[in-house]
């Protein structure tokens, strides 16, 4: 469905952005793929990496509306993944936090419906299922307005959607590069929160996968979240240095101990699929779709009342040697 399409990336020059820039070039055959990001020094280093006639970037951020239409003006698919997303900083920056997760998206959407944008995948956080941190409610006021922004289309065909993962092993900012930031600097022991803490892993691969899914699956007002499995944060210390010993440093401001994708209160909304859940939206529309069998034939069921996907229940739990084995490649 990307073939001669152009597709453009908010915050492009992250880890996502760049992953699935090659996933593109590499699967798909796009007429052209625009990265727009703040960073030029970044949007310098991924070009040299790529050095693809088809690879656009422009500077610009997603608070600047007018910025924003100009980039959108000929693209058929928007991925939204730019955020602020360090829990602590937004903790201490909480209106730099609304301007870029809240406001930005508001811009995204306005851009989108101006431009005659095809279709718009917002990328979100288990953070925002009954958040308890800034970043995870600006990301839930963010998934709320992709939703209601399928109520704002008219006659246009834009359509909007969320793809909600977990952890991405090994991206920037994650525990894994900083255990080995750790390890690097000579360090005898890893710093841990608390020995009961888990959370959702899943490889940069089978995010984009998953988001470029969604763009074949999608008829609009979904929130798309993955059946990934979970791990114990002291398992991944011990995969990645058996050795260590672990010190019990605290939770860190806004932190839990296990997260949430798809929350209790919203279970007489969810459905399962095979390899996914769906959360339809709370709002009905003037073109309401049956989502219990989406747009590739795909069909689900719904989930049991008071059904809740957590970090800390989900049966699905990788070992230590299971986490060792999807660390390997990790760089």
């Amino acid at each position: 469905m990307f073939n001669d399409k152009v597709v453009l990336v908010t915050g492009g020059t992250g880890s996502f952005g760049r992953e699935l820039t090659k996933t593109l070039l590499r699967e798909g055959r796009p007429r052209k793929i625009v990265i727009l990001s703040r960073d030029e020094l970044k949007q310098f280093e991924m070009a040299s990496e790529l050095s693809s006639p088809i690879v656009r970037f422009l500077i610009g951020d997603v608070r600047e509306r007018d910025r924003l239409v100009r980039a959108f003006d000929g693209v058929d698919y928007v991925i939204h993944a730019a955020a602020l997303k360090h829990v602590p900083i937004a903790e201490y920056n909480p209106l730099e936090c609304i301007k870029t997760n809240i406001h930005g998206a508001e811009n995204v959407i306005y851009a989108a419906l101006e431009t005659g944008v095809s279709k718009v995948i917002a990328l979100s956080t288990d953070k925002a299922a009954n958040p308890i941190n800034l970043y995870g409610a600006t990301k839930l006021a963010s998934d709320k307005l992709f939703t209601a922004a399928n109520n704002m289309v008219g006659p246009r065909n834009t359509r909007f959607a969320v793809v909600r993962y977990g952890n991405v092993v090994g991206s920037r900012g994650s525990v894994v590069p900083l255990f080995r930031k750790h390890l690097s600097e000579g360090a005898k022991a890893l710093p841990i929160t608390d020995p009961r803490m888990t959370r959702f892993w899943i490889t940069l691969p089978q995010g984009v996968e998953v988001v470029l899914k969604s763009f074949a699956r999608m008829y609009g007002g979904e929130i798309f979240v993955p059946r990934i499995p979970s791990a114990r944060v002291v398992d991944l210390a011990l995969a990645i240095a058996p050795d260590a010993e672990q010190t019990l440093v605290g939770i860190r401001p806004g932190e839990k101990l296990h997260e949430v994708m798809c929350p209790r209160d919203d279970s007489h909304l969810t459905l399962e699929f095979r390899d996914h859940f769906v959360i339809q939206p709370s709002i009905v529309f003037q073109e309401h779709p049956n989502y219990v069998q989406n747009a590739l034939g795909e069909e689900g069921r719904p989930v049991e009342a008071d059904f809740e996907y957590n970090s800390g229940t989900n049966p699905d739990v990788l070992s230590v040697a299971q986490i060792r084995e999807l660390l390997e490649g990790v760089q």
